[in-house]
């Protein structure tokens, strides 16, 4: 981690927005009480990152055809986009009280047909990259500079439909592709490593092509630094392994032992806010 003696105004910044990803994170946990909030915590800093200093996009025009596109392949992190969302001033923060409500347009789940900014319907895992990948081919042949990136989570890495649109995107020399893979040991089955051993995660992506990159994913320091030396690379699509932990900057949902979907009872809301804010000012 960098000290703090050393912290740019950039990563003060952008660690800001990604507490505040948390704050909504948690408001919008509550409405329903229960859902992917541990996945949410720990994708924030990631988030963050993203929408601060990555993508190129207009907050009150979602839909420029310049614009960058963001794809969340994990339909079920939709709560950790739609703080994001907020944080960019995509969507209005009051809104994010709707969440999962009738008739609202932040689904537990998300759809591009209901939010702005969101631009795939996630949900059955191992499709969003190889959208990314078509995307991307579209964007090349109309000469858009616009660059696509696809967050997928570690259990996507289990589909086979992924390595498939991975080693498309390399034959084709997909510069413009950046895959983030959140990387949190979880998922609905279990431990990520008791269902389908993945590991070596970077050697593998380098094996099909790719630049890759690992680095602390709850670390903005290194999360900018990395993202800086990909870009570096335009002759082949990159992937950022990001390494993070669920529930992070909330002690009380860190140590939850089922924590793929958590239920948070009503006593315990108000400790997670004060736990988040007091992990703040540290």
């Amino acid at each position: 981690m960098t000290s703090s003696s050393t912290v740019t105004t950039e990563e003060q910044r952008l660690r800001a927005a990604a507490h505040r990803i948390r704050r909504y994170a948690l408001q919008m946990a509550e409405v329903q009480g229960q859902g992917y909030i541990g996945q949410a915590l720990g994708v924030a800093d990631v988030l963050a990152v993203v929408y601060g200093s990555q993508l190129r996009h207009r907050p009150d025009d979602p839909r420029r055809p310049e614009r960058d596109r963001f794809l969340l392949s994990i339909g079920h992190y939709a709560i950790a986009l739609y703080a994001a969302l907020a944080e960019a001033g995509v969507i209005p923060v009051e809104e994010l009280r709707t969440y999962g409500s009738d008739d609202s347009r932040l689904p537990m789940s998300a759809m591009a047909s209901y939010t702005p900014g969101v631009e795939i319907s996630g949900g059955s895992l191992g499709h969003g990259l190889a959208v990314a990948c078509g995307l991307a081919l579209g964007l090349r042949h109309t000469g858009n500079p616009a660059r696509v990136y696809n967050l997928l989570s570690d259990g996507e890495l289990d589909e086979g439909s992924t390595w498939e649109a991975a080693l498309a995107c390399a034959h084709h020399g997909l510069g413009n592709v950046t895959a983030i893979v959140d990387v949190n040991g979880l998922q609905a089955d279990g431990a990520t490593a008791g269902v389908l051993r993945t590991e070596p995660v970077a050697d593998k992506w380098r094996a099909f092509g790719w630049h890759a990159l690992r680095v602390d994913g709850n670390d903005i320091a290194a999360l900018l630094s990395a993202f800086e030396r990909l870009r570096e690379h335009r002759d082949a699509p990159s992937v950022l392994i990001c390494d993070t932990r669920i529930g992070r900057g909330v002690p009380l949902l860190e140590n939850r032992d089922k924590a793929h979907f958590m239920r948070v009872e009503e006593h315990e809301w108000q400790i997670a806010r004060d736990q988040l804010e007091e992990g703040s000012r540290r």
